[in-house]
């Protein structure tokens, strides 16, 4: 196969994979991306493949993450996608190195994919792992595998079912018809055996509301806006919350949650807090259930700390949970002083204080049951490890906090959920997606998104969700997909070398 036309189906195969993502939807393209770079690759030299899998990259990260730009500008926007693509071009050169007799390989390139997602989610600076296969399939039928394989391993099933397209296509050209059409017919039966794996929803429900406040005038990540801004917009909707569920227009909630950064006062400093807690106290009382809220807070050291706060009714102040995993470049700015040439931006991005626990709290409903609630702050939800730390640590539901007010209009906010969507089926739990400008949404254990809201409205979540302790299969077996892929790609690169000796 000629260069050019291997590179125009690495570009149509990048373009495929950013159309599978929500915003676009449409979740079989994610196979057609990976059946692209499997026959860009097969028989191709190692810089054949290299360049291949970069353009894909190029392709599909570039206009996934314009929101990276709307504020950092595009310098930082350019960078990333850049050495997003660094990793898709890794995985090309390994696809031709493990199909240099020109055949496609699915299952050793099916693993192959496997290591590349997994190198990006733990380097370079701990992790991006934004856009992966699995994230873009909340639609598709193979949805339900993931309770069993991961998320990771959700991505092998997609890049597998590409590949043995792929494979039934080559063959489809060389005339073997018959071959072509039984291996498009395993693809099927890959593709929608999923749809017999169950997706229990069953379990004791509580009911969960959620505040969406929208931004104050004027405010951008700036903080432009006049302090306590944020918070009062918060304080005022739960009010009105609070009046409905006394008037008899809506049931009480069990538990009522605002989203990262409500509220724009240290709950704990001296400066402000005892005001701060008095307000929040305020509002808890009268909708008589416990709050859960995002701040910010500082250490001793004054270092930033992304915070969530526990107020009980009548109670004040009864726990709290330090995110964990940060955000690389938004949290913590590595090589800064290199940084400092992208954007004007990076010396405004302090580096924050790191917690050390899981986010697990013990909450006491309304009712009187105790429950454990599993926080992911954010980019947390998108970190396989910290996903798991809450399944082991019994989280019966998830809660994501999240703020998406630095994306603009494009598709971050959409493709975040979609990940709660996932997240939701892996780990048999219902998630809470709560963001301060949306979109919002309850999902249910199947994956099923409820109660949706707007980009940049005031709106309320609400809605009934249940509550599970089962741990699911995907949680024991995550942690050794990646180590089974590189097995098999190890025996794929040995018995690729042996055919080419041949």
């Amino acid at each position: 196969m000629l260069l050019p036309l291997r590179l125009l189906l690495a570009a149509v195969g990048g373009v495929a994979l950013l159309l599978a993502f929500p915003g676009y939807d449409i979740w079989p393209l994610a196979v057609v991306g990976c059946l692209c770079l499997a026959l860009a690759t097969a028989g191709a030299r190692l810089w054949q493949g290299l360049l291949a899998g970069f353009v894909l990259g190029l392709a599909w990260y570039t206009p996934m993450f314009t929101w990276a730009g709307t504020y950092a500008g595009p310098w930082p926007w350019l960078a990333m996608s850049v050495a997003s693509a660094l990793y898709p071009a890794a995985l090309g050169g390994l696809l031709a190195l493990l199909q240099r007799g020109g055949a496609v390989r699915p299952v050793v390139g099916a693993a192959a994919w496997v290591l590349m997602e997994y190198a990006r989610s733990v380097t370079p600076f701990g992790g991006f792992p934004w856009g992966r296969l699995a994230f873009s399939q909340g639609d598709s039928p193979l949805l339900g595998a993931v309770a069993w394989v991961s998320v990771l391993g959700l991505g092998f099933l997609v890049a597998l079912v590409g590949g043995v397209l792929a494979l039934a296509l080559q063959r489809l050209l060389r005339g073997r018809a018959w071959s072509a059409l039984g291996l498009a017919a395993l693809a099927t039966v890959l593709a929608f055996a999923p749809l017999l794996v169950p997706r229990p929803t069953d379990g004791p429900t509580m009911r969960v509301a959620a505040v969406q406040g929208e931004l104050p005038p004027d405010y951008t990540r700036t903080l432009s806006a006049d302090r306590g801004a944020m918070l009062e917009r918060y304080l005022d909707q739960t009010q009105d919350l609070a009046a409905a569920v006394a008037t008899g227009e809506t049931a009480y909630p069990d538990l009522v949650i605002w989203p990262e950064g409500a509220s724009d006062l240290d709950p704990v400093s001296a400066r402000s807090g005892e005001e701060t807690v008095a307000a929040v106290q305020e509002v808890v009382d009268a909708v008589d259930a416990p709050l859960l809220f995002g701040a910010t807070s500082r250490t001793p050291d004054d270092a930033p700390r992304n915070m969530v706060y526990q107020v009980d009714p009548g109670e004040g102040l009864v726990a709290e949970y330090q995110k964990v995993y940060l955000a690389p470049f938004g949290e913590f700015m590595p090589l800064r002083p290199a940084m400092r040439h992208l954007s004007p931006w990076v010396d405004r991005i302090p580096d924050w204080d790191a917690g050390t626990e899981p986010g697990l709290l013990p909450v006491t409903l309304r009712d009187g049951r105790e429950i454990a609630v599993g926080l992911a702050i954010c980019f947390e939800n998108v970190m396989d490890q910290a996903a798991r730390d809450l399944a082991l640590g019994g989280a019966e539901i998830i809660m994501v906090p999240t703020s998406n007010a630095w994306f603009g209009d494009g598709n971050q906010s959409v493709e975040h959920l979609g990940i709660s969507r996932v997240r939701a089926v892996e780990l048999g739990r219902s998630v809470v997606h709560i963001s301060n400008v949306g979109v919002s949404a309850l999902v249910t254990p199947d994956g099923q998104v409820h109660d949706q809201t707007e980009l940049f409205t005031t709106d309320l979540v609400e809605g009934e969700v249940p509550l599970r302790t089962d741990v699911t299969a995907a949680v024991h077996v995550g942690p050794w997909v990646p180590l089974a892929a590189g097995i098999l790609v190890l025996l794929g690169l040995l018995t690729a070398r042996r055919g080419a000796r041949r």
